[in-house]
């Protein structure tokens, strides 16, 4: 899996690329900035780009601007957006068009070498990875008429971990039940919200969250 890597430190930047190469992965460029990003997008094209979300000159948000073009021109390559914090509105910006091949993850969350490595390559091969504060957050949001409502406790942890890209394997193991008892969760959650049914893993994932975002 080849891999762009862009944040304005330069001694963070070698230490992710250093992290990504010893565990398999191709970082075939680096970037400081936002333009210099979509440069070397453009000439490599990778599988995924793991951009910081604010780089210079302002640094608020270039990074998520950059982030949004590269998945306009370049649809193919997935975006891995790291955050010092949680920013839930570039959070949300950044999930409002198709999620498939969307990270947003704390950089706290790089420490964890197998977890960061996972998202990298579950974004890169089209999916999603989303980190639990901001799925914590979005799922907290308080509405008039909110729609989580009927879901039963159980349901809404199954919910949690479907939007940050679990498997139903994953979410079993990680709620110690059966696969056949997550299959009967995500089916009643998606006709309580009223959700077509998909055979796409990461659209699931997609529908689940802009619809928490409305």
């Amino acid at each position: 899996m080849r891999v762009v890597l862009a944040d304005d430190s330069v001694l963070l930047r070698e230490g992710i690329a250093r992290l990504l190469e010893e565990a398999g992965l191709e970082v075939v460029a680096q970037a400081g900035d936002a333009g210099d990003l979509l440069r070397k997008v453009n000439a490599h094209r990778p599988d995924v780009a793991v951009v910081d979300v604010r780089m210079p000159p302002t640094h608020t948000d270039e990074g998520l601007k950059a982030a949004a073009e590269i998945r306009e021109r370049w649809p193919e390559t997935g975006v891995l957006v790291l955050s010092q914090f949680v920013e839930e509105a570039y959070a949300v910006e950044l999930l409002a068009g198709d999620a498939g091949g969307i990270g947003y993850l704390l950089k706290d969350r790089v420490a964890d070498l197998e977890r960061f490595v996972e998202a990298v390559r579950r974004v890169g091969q089209g999916g999603s990875a989303l980190d639990p504060e901001v799925v914590a957050r979005l799922l907290g949001r308080h509405r008039r008429d909110d729609p989580l409502a009927e879901l039963t406790p159980r349901e809404r942890d199954v919910l949690e971990l479907m939007a940050e890209g679990r498997s139903n394997h994953a979410i079993a193991e990680g709620l110690v039940v059966t696969d056949r008892a997550v299959e009967k969760h995500v089916t009643s959650i998606f006709g309580k919200l009223g959700l077509p049914p998909t055979q796409d893993d990461h659209r699931r994932v997609l529908a689940v969250l802009t619809y928490l975002q409305a």
